[in-house]
């Protein structure tokens, strides 16, 4: 039996944006872009527990240019991005599987919890469009690139 697992690559931004269909869509400035891949048997509370991480994960600098400070410390912003290829299981062969992954009708609403969980915070959040081909357009400030899970 596999366990659950929300998983998250957070990119530390200058800015970023999402377009879809050649129109911006969502748009941020200093803070994270999340890539956001949602498992089957996920469920509310992990979504919870992921964006409470991501928001108190310390992956900025503070005055001694130490990473110790928080998305929520420093009033940055987040792009949230569903990528249901995060859970791409490439053990076997060239093609990846992505029967690991949640079903769209189920994984929306774990997206959507995640985000509200986030602006409950204090962040402000903008968001792809779920299920869309989405172009993501990002500055990686550092490089700083973190793979989450819960």
């Amino acid at each position: 039996m596999r366990i659950a697992l929300v998983r998250a690559v957070v990119q530390r931004v200058s800015s970023a944006s999402v377009r879809v269909d050649g129109a911006v869509r969502g748009s941020c400035g200093r803070g994270l872009v999340v890539l956001l891949g949602i498992a089957r048997g996920d469920d509310a509370e992990s979504a919870e527990r992921l964006a409470s991480r991501v928001a108190r994960l310390r992956v900025f600098e503070d005055a001694e240019r130490r990473l110790d400070r928080s998305l929520v410390d420093v009033g940055g912003e987040a792009l949230v991005v569903s990528q249901f290829t995060l859970l791409a299981d490439t053990r076997k062969g060239n093609r990846p599987s992505f029967t690991d992954a949640a079903r769209p009708e189920a994984a929306e609403p774990l997206v959507e919890r995640f985000v509200e969980t986030l602006r409950a915070l204090g962040i402000q959040v903008e968001t792809g469009v779920f299920g869309a081909k989405m172009e993501v357009e990002l500055v990686n400030d550092g490089p700083v690139t973190i793979v989450v899970d819960v």
